[in-house]
Formats: C-alpha cells, sequence, structure tokens
C-alpha cells in the first residue's frame, strides 16, 4: 500500500512539473517555458581597504561618487559589475554628497551598499569572466591597489587574454603604476594616460607625505604620455583604444560611457 502511494505522489509531482512548462493560450496554442535569462557581460571595480593615508592617523577613504557614476552607467547598459579588494570585505567610502540625487540614491541603497560591505578577495576571481576592469579612486587608492600582484594579474589578463578595456579615474591611476604587459613593458607605456595631476595636489601637506609616489610623475617616468586639465575638475579624459583614464570625479561618468563604447566595437 505504501509503495502505490509513493509511486502515485511521484507521478503527480511529475504531471504538475509538466503542465507548468507546457502552458496553453486562449486559443490552445502551447506557450514555450520561459527561457533562462542570459548571463550578463561582468566589469570589475578595483577599490581599498585601507583607512588611512599610509601609517598616519589621517583618514582615507574611496571616493563615492567616483563609485556611483561609473557605476551607474555600467549598470544603465546592463552590465553586471564585481568589486574586489585587496583584502576583500568591507571598505571605507568617503567624499559623499548626500545633495547629490544619485549618491544620495546609492548610498540608500541596501543591495548596492552591500557590495561595498563584502568586496571579493583577489583570489575568488576568474579573470576570464569579465570585459573591463576600473580602478575608483580616493586617498585610499594609493594604498594596498598598486602593489598588490593578483590584481595586477586580474587586470593584464583582461586586458590581454580577453581584449578587454582597463580603465581608471582620479588617484585610481595608483593601480596603474606596475601593470606590465607579457613582452614586459608598461601597459600605458607610449600611450596616453591621465590620473590625479600634481597641480592639484598640496604636496606640502601631510597627507601627501604618506604617499608612496607622484601618480603623474611614476607614469610619466615609465613612458606614458601623460596630459592633464590645468583648469581641473572639468571632464577631462583620455581614451588611447583600450586604455581610458580620467582626472577627478568629474569625469567618472564619461570614463564609463567611454568603456561601454570601447566594449561595443570588441566581442570576447
Amino acid at each position: 500500500m505504501q509503495t502505490k502511494l509513493v509511486f502515485w505522489i511521484a507521478l503527480i509531482a511529475i504531471l504538475i512539473s509538466c503542465n507548468s512548462q507546457k502552458k496553453e493560450s486562449p486559443d490552445g496554442a502551447e506557450i514555450p517555458a520561459p527561457q533562462a535569462e542570459e548571463p550578463k557581460e561582468k566589469i570589475l571595480f578595483v577599490v581599498s581597504n585601507q583607512h588611512t593615508y599610509g601609517t598616519s592617523e589621517i583618514n582615507a577613504a574611496n571616493h563615492f561618487a567616483e563609485i556611483v557614476l561609473a557605476y551607474d552607467e555600467f549598470q544603465k547598459a546592463g552590465y553586471q559589475i564585481d568589486f574586489v579588494s585587496p583584502e576583500g570585505g568591507a571598505i571605507p567610502i568617503g567624499y559623499l554628497n548626500t545633495s547629490d540625487p544619485l549618491e544620495k540614491q546609492y548610498l540608500y541603497d541596501f543591495e548596492f551598499m552591500n557590495l561595498l560591505k563584502t568586496t571579493k578577495n583577489p583570489n575568488e576571481i576568474d579573470p576570464a569572466t569579465y570585459r573591463a576592469v576600473y580602478y575608483g579612486g580616493g586617498g585610499a587608492a594609493m594604498f594596498g591597489v598598486p602593489e598588490n600582484q593578483i590584481i595586477q594579474n586580474i587586470s593584464m589578463s583582461i586586458y590581454e587574454e580577453n581584449g578587454g578595456v582597463v580603465s581608471a579615474i582620479c588617484h585610481g591611476a595608483a593601480g596603474l603604476v606596475n601593470l606590465k604587459l607579457k613582452d614586459g613593458t608598461y601597459l600605458y607605456a607610449g600611450k596616453k594616460v591621465n590620473g590625479f595631476p600634481d597641480r592639484f595636489e598640496r604636496m606640502d601637506a601631510a597627507y601627501y607625505q604618506e604617499f608612496p609616489f607622484s601618480i603623474e610623475q611614476i607614469l610619466t617616468e615609465r613612458g606614458g604620455n601623460y596630459s592633464y586639465s590645468e583648469e581641473g575638475w572639468d571632464n577631462y579624459f583620455v581614451v588611447d583604444d583600450r586604455l581610458i583614464t580620467g582626472q577627478d570625479p568629474t569625469a567618472a561618468a564619461s570614463v564609463a560611457q567611454k568603456v561601454i563604447e570601447a566594449l561595443n566595437k570588441t566581442a570576447l
């Protein structure tokens, strides 16, 4: 008796499953089961865990606008975004402007803020699944990211193996300084490149004394065709094929838009 009962329960479950997949329209025609959504193409944001400028007690953070302005552009274009940091986990954010509607929107977006609390560890990243990398800025970007060999390898794999795009905004360009192609030359050597320039740094200030290097000087010394806007805060960015960089927060959305344009010209 028990065996028959189990048989009929199993049969009913199968019939229910079949009926849920084979629906009919009002005229009797079979409606195909919904197809699984195509996986979205992915972009990797590189951010920093650093809470202070070097070994000082001066607070450092990732620039919130430089993250959300680019994130919003990529989201609207249908890309999935993952965050990676040298240590994984939570990252500090700063430079907030709560009077800006977009920043305020994301600041109160639980799912988005959770991404910043649970960034991936570099060892969790499979470079083969990403189309582009975007280095966010803020003073924290000067520490932890530039010297991280695993993040360097991830970025260069996306660029060389995937034919992907490497991009950076403001102090995020610090993450570019050690990136090398397979032939040993620097990624940006002979290319147009940008980042936050010395002109707008307070080079005699305590925070700057903690910097491991000058972005402008090291990119120039290693062969980059470095340029910047002397006006500043005017949406200045440069594009050199699949290397796209911006000077300050005002260029974050434009950098993202140019990355999208570059990706639209290529396919994995």
